[in-house]
């Protein structure tokens, strides 16, 4: 069953006909939201707000270990997030990128189920944060449909809220980020331990802080106009998705 995570943007997932609510309690507290379960074009699938229904939970205080707990725990078998960020080199605004890599700018976020106690020490193999399987799922679709996808990019994840500064995407732009997102992590990770093919369709909403027309400043109305008209594109990729997952 294909859970699909939802960003800024996409709190609620229209191409779901659903069927019930859920609210899971995990070991590591409450999920951001009661999870959705129905089917999309036919197929299975469940759709968690990251940052709430009412997108009140800020991405440094989004619970992540309960979110991805609690897909595994209800039946989920791949997970597809969907989050905005900023560009910071080769992408437009308006623009669907699935990054194959990632770099974590992160800090203080608890980034694993193995934090010792009495577990003994688990490491996972991350150097391909992002499930190889679903990624060419999602680009067949794509395909298939006509959706403009951008096939690469590496996900820089920063604690946010706020947005970056020009010297900070500079540096990011250096360590070769070429997208600048706040929740990409820990949440690939904690996929990855938990055994679950994971990928990401980041939309692109705004040229990051010193880059095109955010050299002077970042309007957030215009990341808004962008973010309403992209999710059109994102809403209509995924239920092409999910009848793919088997």
């Amino acid at each position: 069953m294909l859970a699909i995570i939802g960003g800024s943007g996409l709190t609620r997932l229209s191409t779901l006909a659903v069927a019930h609510r859920e609210v899971v309690r995990t070991p590591y507290g409450e999920p951001s939201s009661a999870l959705l379960f129905g089917q999309i074009a036919g197929r299975d699938a469940v759709f968690l707000a990251r940052h709430g229904h009412g997108h009140t939970i800020p991405p440094h205080r989004v619970n992540y270990r309960a979110n991805i707990w609690a897909l595994k725990a209800r039946g989920a078998t791949a997970v597809l997030a969907v989050g905005s960020v900023g560009g910071i080199r080769g992408t437009a605004p308006g623009e669907i990128v699935l990054p194959h890599q990632l770099i974590d700018y992160t800090h203080g976020r608890d980034g694993t189920f193995f934090d010792g106690g009495d577990q003994q020490v688990v490491h996972v193999d991350f150097t391909h944060p992002y499930s190889k399987a679903l990624r060419d799922t999602c680009l067949a679709a794509a395909r298939r449909t006509g959706i403009a996808l951008t096939d690469g990019g590496v996900y820089g994840a920063v604690s946010g809220p706020r947005l970056e500064t020009a010297a900070e995407i500079d540096r990011l732009d250096r360590d070769g980020a070429t997208l600048v997102g706040m929740t990409g992590m820990p949440e690939a990770a904690l996929a990855r331990e938990l055994e679950l093919p994971y990928a990401a369709l980041a939309v692109v909403v705004n040229h990051a802080a010193g880059r095109g027309e955010s050299a002077h400043a970042t309007s957030l109305d215009g990341i808004a106009r962008v973010l309403e008209t992209a999710m059109v594109k994102d809403r209509a990729l995924l239920e092409h998705v999910a009848p793919m997952i088997e």
